[in-house]
């Protein structure tokens, strides 16, 4: 049983869209999945009820301090955890960590998110000496296609001891659309350019696993 959880002390990287696409990549695949929607404003739990569908994973609500030892009790009868972590709150994010195997840090290409990306890997470095095995890397999202912003966002990153997973999501219309109605990328166009940069960021994270 694996836990993933999505953080980045920024606000507006991204993290709710790729937790409900990741989580919907993991169940297509076959894996018993659970969103954990962490963040006090509830952002996956109000997605997953604007949802008329049947929901492919079940989204529970733990936006506490407390994550760490609730999860134990949540993960019975699940292969994946998926976290969407709140931003600017360190307990929670502690708590997140805490209860992870692998920390996903969403950036955007910008400045300000790379800089801000300090103040979460300094958590998870806190948390490696307790738990040496936990894993980061950084998820570069809502790239713009055809400029050179992604490959800029890849040096900054250099100087940082998290590695940058691969695949990188870029900012398409796709997952606002499908949002918008409690679905996702996957579900509303799955041969879409969305749809394949979330397939190719999932094999990614699975090969960590």
């Amino acid at each position: 049983m694996s836990v993933i959880a999505l953080l980045n002390q920024k606000g507006g990287v991204g993290k709710t869209t790729l937790s409900i696409n990741i989580a919907t990549g993991l169940a297509m695949a076959g894996r018993k999945v659970m969103l954990v929607d962490a963040d006090p404003q509830g952002s996956a739990l109000d997605w997953s009820a604007q949802r008329t569908n049947d929901l492919l994973f079940p989204v529970v609500g733990v936006p506490k301090p407390t994550l760490h030892r609730e999860i134990p009790n949540l993960k019975k009868g699940f292969e994946t955890i998926i976290i969407d972590g709140a931003p600017r709150t360190n307990e929670l994010a502690r708590s997140a960590i805490i209860a992870s195997d692998l920390v996903l840090i969403p950036v955007q290409p910008s400045p300000f998110d790379v800089w801000a990306a300090q103040e979460i890997i300094d958590i998870i470095n806190e948390a490696t000496i307790t738990k040496p095995d936990l894993k980061a890397r950084f998820v570069i999202n809502r790239r713009f296609p055809n400029t050179t912003l992604g490959a800029e966002v890849l040096d900054a990153l250099k100087g940082f001891e998290v590695p940058v997973l691969k695949s990188m999501v870029c900012n398409r219309t796709d997952f606002a659309k499908a949002a918008k109605d409690g679905l996702t990328a996957l579900e509303t166009d799955p041969d879409g350019l969305a749809a394949q940069e979330i397939k190719a960021l999932v094999k990614e994270i699975l090969s960590l696993l």
